[in-house]
């Protein structure tokens, strides 16, 4: 059995996760690893689960997020999913 890197719990299907820079981590459900690896966006502070928009380095969980703190840059950011096409 493995124990989760965050939890603590030993659990028998427990399972890796091996990052880009070669870093390993161990965990007994997503939710822990989503707490432990997911990025938080820099405007409200929420953890970024789905693909959320990155502008100079910084992660936002959304558009509106990305546009409320890059000032005249963040303007031009749009959502593409759930866009309709025009």
């Amino acid at each position: 059995m493995a124990t989760c890197e965050v939890c603590g719990n030993d659990y028998w299907m427990a399972f890796e996760v091996r990052t880009v820079s070669g870093d390993v981590h161990t965990f007994d459900c997503f939710e822990c690893a989503v707490h432990k690896l997911a990025p938080i966006c820099e405007h409200c502070q929420i953890r970024i689960v789905g693909h959320g928009v990155e502008v100079s380095g910084r992660f936002f969980c959304c558009a509106h997020c990305a546009r409320a703190e890059e000032g005249e840059q963040g303007a031009q950011i749009r959502d593409a999913v759930g866009s309709r096409p025009a």
